[in-house]
């Protein structure tokens, strides 16, 4: 099963991301399916609606009897989802990066949490760039209000001083007198959980406002797929962290790309949440081997540890929290909408409960 918002102001990412999934499981059924068997992806409209989640989520298990859904994009749909999984006894995997505090037996969590995210932006902002004072802006939904948390509580510990904190309505398209807000404050940079569609409005309008090339932008919820929507020519010059940018120079990478674009065109571009939807069946078709079974808690188990070889680099399934390891890395986005990657980590131990935080 496969829930993604095709319509609604999350569409914007979320069809990249079903692309990628499909390309995966094209890709299994023709090397012959998963245990000799293969698979029939059923796919279902989360139309950027949360409870509307939890109804198809509900419906796949309950009706349609899948072996694992590949499902949500934002927290709060995944948080609509989680208790219907784990009273049906469910497997979700879950693409996005996100903002940790979280561990449910029946997800497994493959984007990067707020220790292998937020804590190295807010690291190289701050020890390498010099900046010291902070503006927050976000969408009005758990991912940001919690990502924030955790950044300014890392901000604080070392120093820095958050100057203002505003919250805007998932599809808010007026950011003109937050901006105003932000040139009074004349903060160092902007630390930005805007999602989905608002990215749109909110970088033009920083860019119309001449901020964006006064003040450091870190996006942390933008990738090179947005940036189609939103411009290059408003984006190039701000930051980005994520684990995966299409412009890492590896073979495994190199492979990916060259195959994205010829099944969906050249035109296509690549970014986090779609590399790692795209390694999500292959995990599972990996714990399904692994296990000789589709029975969701032998999956879980023969998840454990598991590695693979992925356009990002390899991962490993922690053995015991349900999260990879994974890598950070922050990137300025160039004219062409691509990025320079300026930083990058080894792999990080997830951690989802980080102390202190």
């Amino acid at each position: 099963g496969s829930i993604k918002s095709l319509t609604g102001t999350i569409a914007i990412v979320e069809i990249a991301v079903l692309d990628a999934e499909k390309m995966a499981f094209d890709e299994i059924n023709a090397s012959g399916g998963v245990l000799g068997r293969q698979v029939d992806l059923i796919v279902e409209d989360g139309a950027s609606d949360w409870p509307t989640y939890a109804d198809k989520a509900r419906k796949l298990l309950e009706k349609d009897k899948v072996a694992a859904i590949f499902a949500c994009y934002t927290s709060a749909s995944r948080k609509a989802v989680l208790p219907v999984v784990e009273e049906l006894d469910g497997l979700l995997y879950y693409p996005t990066y996100y903002e940790g505090m979280e561990q449910s037996p029946n997800i497994l969590y493959t984007g990067q949490e707020a220790t292998q995210q937020t804590l190295p932006a807010v690291d190289w902002m701050m020890d390498q760039q010099g900046k010291k004072t902070f503006y927050f802006i976000g969408s009005d939904y758990v991912w940001p209000r919690t990502t924030n948390k955790i950044a300014r509580t890392a901000i604080e510990r070392k120093g820095g001083k958050v100057v203002g904190e505003e919250y805007k309505p998932l599809g808010d398209t007026n950011f003109g007198a937050l901006i105003n807000k932000i040139r009074a404050a004349r903060p160092d940079a902007v630390f930005s959980t805007v999602v989905g569609g608002s990215n749109v409005a909110f970088l033009k309008q920083m860019a119309a406002a001449g901020l964006k090339d006064r003040v450091m932008v870190m996006n942390m919820a933008v990738t090179e797929e947005e940036v189609r929507g939103i411009g290059a020519q408003n984006v190039a010059g701000t930051y980005t962290s994520m684990g995966y940018f299409q412009s890492i120079d590896t073979p495994a990478n190199a492979k990916f790309v060259e195959k994205f674009k010829a099944t969906y065109g050249d035109d296509r571009v690549l970014g986090d949440t779609l590399a790692v939807a795209y390694i999500q069946p292959y995990l599972w078709k990996a714990a399904v081997e692994k296990a000789g079974s589709f029975d969701v808690d032998k999956v879980l188990a023969a998840s454990a540890g598991l590695e693979l070889v992925a356009p990002e680099g390899t991962v490993k399934f922690h053995e015991t929290n349900h999260h990879l390891y994974k890598h950070a890395r922050i990137g300025e986005f160039l004219p062409d909408g691509q990025v320079k990657i300026l930083y990058e980590t080894e792999l990080i131990e997830p951690d989802p409960f980080p102390e202190g935080f």
